[in-house]
């Protein structure tokens, strides 16, 4: 039986894990961690009896403490609580808070020796490339839950050492496709959370509607499959069928396809090396056409943007990263428009320093850096 621990459980990514967890006796849930969700926390403690929860909001951890009283449950609070339930010792901890909030978790568990079902892209996109270093010397793994990484990692399996040649990232094009930047002035938080395919939280929602969520995962592909930026061709793929794909050294063309659904490579982190039951049945003759395009990166410019930080290197993808989510906060509280996003994420990179070596405090003070540098031009 393997011992799971979940970040983020009451998130959409979360949800859907207890989910998997639920059909799989092989799957035994020790530790929960969410953000403020008290209601929907206790009901996954009582449902699945981890050794313990933690809460990062802590007046919302004394309000679960008091409603888990009868059960035994070792109630956790704030940041250092969260990190304490990563670190509890499970095979696989899977990592689905947002943002960079769950780097310093992600670091705890991997030093306490599990292996990473990685849901949280923005771990490697700050740290990539500390994270890699800390792995190999933990001797842990990383097991993508992103739907695209996890269709590359899907589609490597088998393959030779060294045959990779590139990658194909896919895309859905969010709600905005094929929108003019003109058409996209006025547009608001509640049209950007329109996704035509997928069902995710809002920030990363927002991400797809700029085409900076493709962005990040274009950096987190380099980290995790060792490859040049120069190598990773974006396609928009309207449909959300074909997940994402390999090229081989001959050119053989290896992709993974499945519904529009994270319960899939969800298992697989889980169950990896071997494949769980069944999770939904994709029937191609339903959908009948699969279509693909480039994306328009002149006027969703967040892509080539992170494109640029990660061929810089250095502090560049932190500071995107922080920027990003300091203007999808603000467009979401309707305090800048739509295409204020990218304006703000370039700004605040090129005002990032350079710094090729760097520390885990150094990329949190890049990301303080550009929050603070969105903030006061916004």
């Amino acid at each position: 039986m393997k011992k799971i621990a979940i970040l983020g459980s009451t998130g959409s990514i979360g949800t859907q894990a207890l989910e998997v967890i639920s059909k799989n006796k092989d799957l035994k849930v020790v530790s929960l961690a969410a953000g403020r969700n008290v209601k929907l926390l206790e009901k996954q403690a009582r449902k699945f009896c981890p050794a313990s929860v933690a809460v990062y909001d802590e007046n919302a951890a004394k309000e679960l403490e008091i409603a888990l009283k009868d059960t035994g449950i070792k109630v956790l609070s704030g940041e250092q609580g969260v990190i304490e339930a990563a670190a509890c010792g499970a095979d696989i901890v899977l990592t689905a808070i947002v943002g960079i909030a769950g780097l310093r978790p992600t670091v705890a568990a991997i030093n306490a020796g599990s292996d990473i079902a990685l849901a949280n892209k923005e771990t490697m996109v700050t740290a990539g490339t500390i994270i890699n270093r800390l792995c190999r010397e933990k001797g842990v793994r990383i097991l993508p839950v992103d739907s695209e990484h996890s269709a590359i990692f899907q589609s490597l399996q088998g393959a030779p050492k060294g045959g990779l040649k590139r990658i194909i990232l896919t895309a859905s094009g969010g709600p905005f496709f094929e929108k003019t930047r003109e058409e996209l002035e006025g547009v608001t938080a509640a049209q950007a959370l329109k996704h035509p395919n997928w069902s995710m939280g809002a920030k990363i929602t927002v991400d797809s509607a700029t085409l900076m969520n493709k962005g990040l995962e274009v950096i987190e592909a380099v980290h995790l499959f060792g490859v040049r930026p120069d190598d990773i061709e974006v396609l928009i793929h309207r449909q959300s069928i074909l997940h994402s794909a390999v090229v081989l050294s001959d050119g053989a063309v290896i992709g993974q396809m499945g519904t529009p659904d994270m319960k899939l490579p969800i298992q697989y982190a889980f169950t990896y090396p071997e494949r769980g039951g069944e999770i939904d049945r994709l029937s191609l003759s339903d959908i009948g056409t699969l279509t693909f395009c480039r994306p328009d990166t002149e006027t969703f410019r967040c892509l080539p943007l992170c494109t640029k930080a990660i061929k810089r290197g250095g502090l560049y993808p932190a500071a995107i990263n922080g920027a990003n989510e300091q203007s999808v906060s603000l467009f979401l509280a309707g305090k800048i428009g739509f295409l204020q996003i990218a304006e703000l994420n370039e700004a605040a990179m090129e005002n990032a320093a350079d710094k090729k070596d760097y520390s885990l405090e150094d990329i949190f003070e890049a990301d303080r850096a550009a929050r603070q540098y969105v903030s006061d031009r916004a």
